[in-house]
């Protein structure tokens, strides 16, 4: 019996582009935080990285002792001489930016974004302003909160500080859901009016919020949204705060809705604290987690607040 001839396969859509974010931070060889905790997010949730270390150390300085060295500035501007000779800067969608060491680094970075902007108007950029933390004080050089809020706050979109340091940033104190309100709004009129000004305000802790949790709030010019979770089991972890900037800023990128990336990055941080905790390990477990990434197993849902 003679068979049909086989029907030609149909032709394989067209792949979509990838979208490009340019990530300046820190880099540590062992362990999670700056680069190394905000790069395979983002890739797991199908970004292409184009990452710029401002050091590179064997691990995070919180062990006491580490290896490496702290590059200086000018090495920001020859790698996006680089970037730009292979005709690249107009497919970089977005740049992220965290710890920056030095007032050099500061000017480097707003530089940097001002370049992809000139190539690409649609560009945004997501301010991590790493200064200090609730216990630890102001964790950086003296002059670097002056220079970030100077320099880098007034050219970015989004901003994610923690609650020291947008009390910091806005020299308001907060203890009450309408304080922390307040302040967001207050950092919110400092950021670039063509973009979206969004303030993302991590670790709130308030007099007024249930026991046992931890919450974050996303203020935006349309509303506001708080996520809780239950407090993460463990002590703190190096690198979540450089982790939820990505995810949430990635999570932005792809839906454009705060209520949403807050709801999934608060809800990815989550399982990747618990997971974290329950493998007995210093260091958060980026691998390990990575479908909490795009897909957590559990899902804790944004509140409108405002």
């Amino acid at each position: 019996m003679t068979g049909h001839p086989a029907s030609p396969a149909a032709p394989h859509p067209a792949p979509t582009p990838p979208r490009n974010i340019l990530s300046i931070q820190s880099w540590v060889s062992y362990g999670h935080v700056g680069n190394a905790a905000a790069m395979f997010p983002l890739q797991r949730l199908g970004f292409e990285v184009w990452a710029v270390n401002t050091v590179q150390f064997s691990n995070h300085t919180g062990y006491g002792v580490w290896t490496g060295s702290v590059f200086p500035p000018e090495l920001v501007a020859e790698l996006l001489d680089g970037i730009e000779a292979r005709g690249a800067l107009p497919d970089c969608h977005a740049v992220l930016s965290g710890y920056m060491g030095s007032e050099g680094t500061v000017a480097a970075v707003v530089d940097a974004v001002r370049r992809v902007r000139e190539t690409n108007p649609q560009a945004l950029y997501c301010c991590d302003p790493v200064m200090g933390d609730v216990g630890r004080g102001v964790f950086v050089r003296p002059e670097l909160p002056e220079q970030i809020a100077a320099k880098a706050i007034p050219a970015a979109d989004i901003v994610t500080p923690n609650q020291f340091e947008l009390e910091l940033l806005t020299g308001q104190q907060i203890d009450t859901l309408e304080h922390a309100l307040q302040a967001a709004h207050a950092l919110r009129d400092r950021l670039r009016p063509e973009g979206p000004r969004i303030v993302l305000l991590t670790s709130l802790v308030r007099q007024d919020a249930p026991e046992g949790s931890i919450e974050t709030l996303a203020v935006t010019g349309e509303g506001a949204w708080l996520c809780r979770t239950p407090d993460p089991p463990g002590p703190p972890r190096n690198g979540t705060g450089d982790a939820i900037a990505a995810l949430f800023f990635g999570h932005y990128l792809q839906s454009g809705s705060p209520a949403q990336a807050l709801s999934l990055s608060m809800s990815a941080l989550y399982g990747l604290l618990d997971l974290t905790h329950r493998t007995g390990t210093r260091e958060i477990q980026l691998v390990a987690a990575q479908n909490e990434f795009a897909q957590p197993t559990q899902v804790f849902g944004a509140q409108q607040v405002e």
